[in-house]
């Protein structure tokens, strides 16, 4: 497993990192999801990415259960704060410094840590001053309770914004944790060179786009029975926008590019995100302990020029790169 340097810091993580977004907590037991946790350290994964929002604070749960033993120096954890938990009462959500305060307590109860290595703003928040937010972050990195902060899914100018009250504050703003992967390439205009300019990496999600990067998911068939795409704890809605014939022709018209590499589908296109610089990690999750196992193998993989231009002339127009839709990922309100 190879590791890369977060941002401009010091830290190292995996740059396959195991989350437990959809899964932990909702779509598998507790103790298949602790199989996986040990699968994915048995190869090498030692950084680990979840939310409090997942599944209401379940899955930090289940994830905390599952690290319980480990020498806490050896792994990396990550946790978000901004969305609505617990009874979801008026300061149950956002980026407060109510809410902040109360959600890394709750975060380190759960995980049975006495600090994160990074801590995000799930979303910007448009209801609480910027100042107040990144002064929040600032006490509890003084506090010893997180060692670097980061965000996700915020715009090129949020990133630069944070990362500049962040240096006047003394604190590192190390990453933002945006979707990208062949289907979905709306960082690379803007997002991407912001991230370089404040020395901030992307640890991205979905870089199999829900799955559907897999080949499954057939045009003109119905979604394989137990799929994300059958869930309707909220897999389903996640994955509708690739679940088009166009998109699914072209999906399966990429086996033919991971059988000259002897990659899965799947390989390739984790393999393909990994092939940007700004990239740390991208985070894979997992409803059974082999996917792990497979998944893991596509690090390291470089992926020839020709290569990746073939990919690019198979997917054409289906990409989506629009950087507007980067602004329409956080809520306008809480």
């Amino acid at each position: 497993m190879k590791y890369r340097y977060l941002g401009n810091s010091g830290l190292k993580i995996t740059e396959l990192t195991y989350g437990n977004w959809l899964t932990h907590g909702s779509q598998v037991e507790a103790d298949v999801a602790t199989q996986c946790v040990h699968v994915a350290l048995d190869h090498g994964i030692t950084s680990f990415d979840t939310a409090d929002v997942y599944a209401n604070t379940k899955a930090e749960e289940v994830l905390g259960d599952a690290l319980k033993g480990q020498r806490r120096e050896s792994v990396e954890i990550f946790t978000k704060v901004f969305g609505a938990i617990g009874p979801k009462g008026a300061n149950d959500a956002g980026l407060s410094r109510k809410h902040i305060m109360e959600g890394i307590n709750g975060s380190l109860k759960r995980l049975q840590t006495d600090y994160v290595d990074l801590y995000q703003a799930h979303r910007f928040d448009v209801g609480t001053p910027l100042e107040e937010t990144m002064q929040a972050f600032a006490d509890i990195v003084h506090a010893g309770k997180v060692h670097y902060i980061g965000v996700s899914e915020w715009t090129a100018d949020q990133i630069r914004e944070g990362a500049r009250m962040a240096k006047e504050l003394g604190i590192p703003f190390v990453s933002n944790q945006p979707q990208y992967s062949m289907l979905w390439r709306v960082i690379e205009e803007e997002v991407v060179p912001a991230s370089k300019e404040v020395g901030v990496s992307q640890i991205v999600w979905s870089p199999i786009a829900q799955g559907v990067l897999t080949g499954k998911y057939k045009p003109g068939q119905a979604a394989p029975e137990g799929s994300r795409a059958t869930d309707e704890k909220g897999g389903k809605n996640t994955i509708s926008r690739f679940m088009n014939d166009d998109v699914l022709t072209r999906v399966q018209d990429l086996q033919p590019v991971a059988d000259d590499l002897g990659l899965s589908m799947a390989q390739l296109a984790v393999a393909w995100v990994l092939q940007n610089d700004n990239i740390a990690a991208a985070i894979i999750g997992a409803s059974r302990p082999e996917q792990i196992a497979e998944n893991v193998k596509a690090s390291g993989v470089e992926i020839p020029a020709d290569a990746m231009a073939r990919i690019d002339e198979v997917l054409g127009d289906i990409v989506e790169r629009d950087p507007e839709k980067t602004k329409k990922e956080s809520p306008t309100s809480r």
